[in-house]
């Protein structure tokens, strides 16, 4: 079976197995692209297979339930004042509609969020924009936060190839389990000032000794006792409940509550040619023809878990090294040190995009419009960017240092000597209908969740 979308053939007998015949009228010509970018040979592009439940991991409904209080409990950040859902709430699509957010410290919701008045101050703002949680419990999801720097891997013996290295326990049941291990270590997003909480004072021992720490907290508390008690056959008294546990759940709950695989173009994908406007599918052409996009945003995931270099605007504190004397941001280069991963970031899933701006890995761009201009021309796009497109939480003491980096010209030529996309031109109009067709990929129920967020805690503290 051949399938046509708008000049670009998708050979059906390895990859579409469904009765999706003509999605627009053209020529069909077989579409050849880069198989990564900067790469010599050419491969054939392809439609994705639509997701189904069995690509997902299992669950199990008693941890998820569980994890949902925990995700949402201030219980687990060193001042009690910050929950997971702060940051990847389901009013904002999980994440938290800044650029740049506040963590520790801050007040209130999303965009509203701010810093407070009359108490100590954040450190600094959190360096990155907050990764929206969408399919994180697909079977195919190997690789998260922006840098990579959680991974499936066996390089320590624990399944996974994290910053806490060997110091990770064994027994986390997914990636999605594994990477809920660090935000509760992290004096900016979770843990605090280590002068104000013996959580954050223990990571300065080691990473792993701010996990007991936290678990003991939460066995303290009556009701999650009993629900520890009720969901994991191991766990005979409040001693015996330890992070792990803690952590399975949350990931239970985050494998379960956002399975995206219902959007207009996944419907489109399983037969329903009504699913997509005419402009959508002109967009869904270029995506995966003229515009290249899906040479890096491929498969039923619209990422290839890879990395590269789109010298987006830099600005804000930077995720630095302890070696960095000024705050910068080399992406992949921190984590392993090689020269060649310098300013690469990993490529972001596009499911439910439309909803989870501002995008780039610092949220440089506040329009869909803006972040597709870059990738046309990075260069080109890097002089025009017009500061107003951030989206950040007015504050005296760190917009004095927000765009400092810009008068570093020697690191600004650093960052564009780095570039991994090579230009396109597209016209306004195909850029409206990638537009229209990232909308597409919008999907309603994932966007509601399946258990939503709850009205309350065990702990009894307050829910942003």
């Amino acid at each position: 079976m051949t399938v046509k979308l708008a000049g670009v053939k998708f050979w059906g007998s390895r990859y579409m197995k469904r009765a999706v015949s003509v999605f627009l009228a053209g020529a069909a010509v077989l579409f050849t692209v880069q198989p990564s970018i900067g790469a010599g040979a050419s491969a054939q592009q392809y439609l994705p297979n639509p997701i189904k439940q069995v690509d997902y991991l299992p669950f199990d409904k008693k941890r998820a339930a569980l994890g949902r209080l925990l995700f949402y409990d201030k219980v687990l950040s060193g001042n009690r004042n910050i929950a997971c859902g702060t940051c990847h709430s389901h009013e904002h699509a999980t994440t938290d509609g800044l650029s740049l957010g506040i963590g520790e410290g801050g007040i209130g919701l999303g965009p509203k969020r701010r810093f407070p008045e009359g108490r100590a101050m954040p450190q600094k703002r959190v360096p990155r924009n907050a990764n929206a949680l969408f399919n994180l419990g697909h079977k195919d999801f190997r690789v998260l936060f922006h840098d990579g720097r959680a991974s499936v891997a066996d390089t320590y013996g624990n399944g996974f190839n994290t910053p806490a290295e060997e110091w990770l326990p064994k027994g986390l049941s997914s990636i999605a389990a594994a990477q809920t291990m660090f935000p509760i270590t992290s004096r900016t997003e979770m843990a605090g000032d280590p002068a104000e909480n013996e959580i954050a004072a223990s990571r300065r021992e080691r990473i792993d000794h701010v996990w007991p720490r936290i678990a003991k907290r939460v066995a303290a508390i009556s009701e999650y006792r009993s629900l520890f008690g009720e969901t994991y056959p191991d766990i005979a008294g409040p001693g015996d409940i330890k992070m792990i546990h803690i952590a399975n759940a949350i990931g239970d709950f985050i494998n379960s509550e956002w399975r995206s695989s219902n959007a207009p173009f996944d419907r489109f994908l399983t037969g329903d040619q009504t699913a997509l406007t005419q402009k959508q599918r002109a967009g869904a052409a270029l995506f995966y023809g003229k515009a290249q996009c899906s040479t890096c945003h491929s498969g039923a995931l619209l990422t290839d878990q890879k990395f590269h270099a789109l010298a987006l605007p830099p600005f804000g504190p930077g995720r630095t090294r302890v070696f960095d004397p000024y705050p910068r941001d080399v992406g992949r280069m921190g984590e392993t040190d090689q020269i060649t991963d310098a300013y690469r970031f990993r490529t972001p899933s596009l499911r439910n995009v439309a909803k989870t701006g501002p995008w780039g890995h610092n949220g440089a761009y506040a329009t869909l419009k803006g972040i597709i201009d870059h990738h046309l021309n990075p260069l080109e796009a890097l002089q025009r960017w017009d500061r107003k497109q951030v989206i950040l939480p007015a504050n005296a003491k760190f917009e004095q240092t927000d765009f400092a980096i810009w008068d570093d010209t020697r690191e600004m030529k650093r960052l564009q000597r780095h570039i991994d996309i090579k230009p396109l031109a597209l016209s306004n109009k195909e850029i409206a209908e990638l537009v229209a067709f990232l909308h597409s990929l919008t999907d309603k129920q994932a966007l509601a969740g399946r258990l939503g967020k709850p009205l309350n805690v065990p702990s009894g503290l307050p829910i942003d």
